[in-house]
């Protein structure tokens, strides 16, 4: 009984911690859409993104490698860009590129990786952002 008591609290514990140390994360999320919100406004973006699939799987692979960043922020960015309006491929190319590729870090990879393998990785990576955001799209459209 003591045994589970104290594993109870360590992962209270740990729980907490986890919920801390990503707090800050968070509360930049909250303010990144909002200052997203307040200072993109539905045309600005309707002018970037036109509909076409091509012309939006490329912006949207293009603008998430520019604006790298983690995983749970460009799901909320996602989401706010879906309801602005921008396409489906748009989006799907955004949060695959956000995550994948970056030019920011590319010479701390180059250095630690090697520059053979860094631009083999993303020059991969920026075509499979592209093929699987289209699929993606296409798959979510078929089962719809």
């Amino acid at each position: 009984m003591k045994s589970e008591k104290r594993s109870y609290r360590r992962s209270l514990k740990n729980a907490t911690l986890g919920i801390v140390a990503i707090l800050p994360m968070m509360l930049g999320i909250v303010g990144l859409v909002g200052i997203f919100r307040a200072f993109i406004t539905r045309e600005m973006l309707a002018s970037l993104f036109t509909g076409e699939a091509v012309h939006d799987t490329l912006i949207g692979t293009f603008a998430g490698m520019i604006a790298v960043g983690q995983a749970l922020v460009s799901y909320v960015l996602g989401g706010e860009l879906l309801g602005q309006g921008v396409s489906l491929y748009a989006v799907a190319a955004f949060i695959l590129a956000w995550v994948t590729l970056g030019v920011v870090q590319l010479p701390l990879e180059a250095e630690v990786f090697g520059v053979r393998f860094t631009l083999l990785r993303n020059l991969l990576a920026f075509l499979f952002t592209i093929v699987t955001a289209v699929v993606s799209v296409w798959s979510a459209q078929w089962l719809m």
